[in-house]
Order: C-alpha cells, then sequence, then structure tokens
C-alpha cells in the first residue's frame, strides 16, 4: 500500500480527553506533567478542558463535551491532520452511551497514525518521547486514494447503467425515426 508522509510540528497539537471517573486521574497526571505539557498546543473536550483550565492552569482550547458532538470535532481534526496526539483517559469498566463516537475517534487516529494514549504510563511514554519535541514525518497509508479506486461508479454499476443509457440515447438520435 501506498503511504503519505505527514508532517508533525515541532510544537505537538495535543488533545486532553477523560471519562468522568478518570478526570480525578487526568488532573493529576496534567499537574504532574504541566511544565512539559505547557509547551505542547493543548485541546481538550468539555468538562476535562474547563478542569485543566481551573486546577492546573494550563491553556487548553475547548472542544464541546465528547456525548454533544466533542469526540466527532476532535475526529473531524485529524482528519484536517491539525492533532498531532491524543491523551484519552478512558475508564474500562463502564459503558458510555456515546461509546460508538468513542469508537469512531480510535478508528480514525489509527487510521492517521496518531499516537493514542489510554492511560497515564502510556502518556508518560509518550510526552517523554524525544519524538515529541521536534518536527516528525508520520506515515501514512494512502487510504484516500485506495478507497477513491475500490468505489468507483464501475463498482456499483452506475458506469454501465450511464453507458447504456448513453449509447441508447445516441441510437434514437441517429435512427431517425420519428414519434408520431
Amino acid at each position: 500500500m501506498k503511504k503519505i508522509t505527514i508532517k508533525m510540528p515541532e510544537k505537538k497539537r495535543i488533545v486532553l480527553i477523560a471519562h468522568d471517573a478518570m478526570k480525578k486521574d487526568m488532573v493529576e497526571w496534567a499537574e504532574y506533567n504541566k511544565d512539559i505539557l505547557s509547551k505542547y498546543e493543548l485541546y481538550g473536550t468539555g468538562t476535562t478542558c474547563k478542569i485543566l483550565r481551573q486546577t492546573v492552569g494550563l491553556d487548553v482550547k475547548c472542544f464541546k463535551s465528547g456525548p454533544l458532538g466533542g469526540d466527532q470535532q476532535v475526529g473531524a481534526k485529524i482528519a484536517e491532520n491539525e492533532i498531532d496526539a491524543i491523551v484519552f483517559f478512558s475508564d474500562p469498566l463502564d459503558v458510555h452511551p456515546h461509546s460508538s463516537d468513542v469508537s469512531a475517534l480510535l478508528r480514525i487516529a489509527v487510521v492517521y497514525n496518531i499516537p493514542i494514549a489510554c492511560n497515564r504510563s502510556t502518556a508518560d511514554f509518550i510526552i517523554a518521547s524525544p519524538l515529541m519535541h521536534q518536527e516528525y514525518e508520520r506515515l501514512v497509508t494512502d487510504y484516500d486514494n485506495i478507497y477513491q479506486k475500490e468505489r468507483s461508479a464501475d463498482k456499483f454499476g452506475i458506469d454501465e447503467d450511464y453507458k447504456a443509457k448513453q449509447n441508447q440515447q445516441t441510437h434514437e438520435a441517429n435512427c431517425g425515426c420519428d414519434d408520431i
């Protein structure tokens, strides 16, 4: 499969997300890593964003709350190459009404090869990586090209129908038949 290179800037754009039961852990982690995190462009969903601003004093730009579309906003930013990493402290023992949104967010992060930390240890490893402090070229499978080829009009039989209709119209125009 063909790969494309997407350049991540030196100053990474990180999204911070935490389910309700994990917000305290997120605050503790962010407080511990405040100096490192302050060097990045930070985003957060709803309440997580507001709590990090109030308690830790980080400059975090807010998306909507996850269940109200925040996860989808993050996914859109990933697709536009405006997000470089995600720290998502999810609650593995609770069922969430917006779990399909969470799944879609994680899927789009994988499609675009975005680092995702779903627990504190992984988050520590990601922000401690020397790659986080320099430009980085991530390789992304060129799904767009693959998808467009697979989803052509021909695949759905539209191309055949269109050609047949054009041939019929050409035949009718050339037959010299008059409607009476």
